[in-house]
């Protein structure tokens, strides 16, 4: 389970998390809120690339703040924009680099990008220049990097924003499929519907937290119609 105690978080004068407590052990959770409603924070804060001001987040019992490493190890990371986290030129090169950062044979390597290629529907792809590919291929390359490394967590950050309805469909059956707990972040209220889970943030602090039906309804409520 990944387990938030106490925490806060500020970036210059302004908290933009502010004494959350929560345990994240649902198979399929969700997190909503307004824009600077402090999501992107929350996310970051899950697996270290943020650590918390005040508290704690421990990640099967290690402390992101000490144990960083170990705890990226066990849970990935989608950025909303893919081209931040495509770092090589090639699709099979990306694919590639995390496994290589994580101490896989050359052979044990090229086994899991071959395996990861087909899985994704890459194989056509696998010389191609990673950053001229489309949007929504650029979106499955970066989750199929992150889950070729076979996490036990995986937290997505807006993962359908940038996509149109063919590739949203797509990344939204692969969330629904994951054998690994996910966190979403997101606005994509039909996305949030289908979890287990859906936690409502607002100027930092949790105001809702249940069924997505109950806590869906109650965000759109704080925010009615024009």
């Amino acid at each position: 389970m990944i387990e938030i105690d106490g925490v806060s978080h500020r970036f210059g004068e302004r908290w933009v998390l502010d004494d959350i407590t929560l345990t994240l052990d649902t198979h399929r959770i969700g997190v909503v809120g307004a824009n600077g409603s402090g999501k992107s924070t929350f996310a970051r804060l899950l697996n270290g690339l943020l650590v918390p001001e005040k508290g704690r987040v421990r990640v099967n019992g290690l402390d992101t703040a000490r144990k960083g490493r170990e705890v990226r190890r066990q849970v990935g990371f989608v950025f909303q924009d893919p081209d931040v986290q495509i770092v090589m030129p090639t699709v099979a090169e990306d694919l590639a680099f995390g496994l290589k950062h994580h101490g896989h044979s050359r052979t044990e390597i090229a086994g899991r990008v071959e395996e990861v290629l087909v899985e994704y529907g890459l194989s056509e792809f696998r010389d191609h220049p990673a950053h001229l590919l489309s949007g929504g291929q650029k979106q499955l390359l970066a989750i199929a990097a992150v889950l070729a490394l076979e996490p036990r967590y995986v937290v997505f950050d807006e993962p359908t924003t940038l996509l149109d309805l063919g590739n949203r469909r797509r990344v939204t059956k692969l969330i629904r499929e994951l054998p690994q707990h996910v966190v979403v972040v997101s606005h994509d209220l039909e996305l949030l519907a289908e979890l287990d889970r859906v936690i409502v943030l607002d100027r930092g602090r949790v105001v809702a937290d249940g069924p997505p039906r109950q806590t869906i309804a109650k965000y759109e409520a704080m925010h009615p119609p024009l």
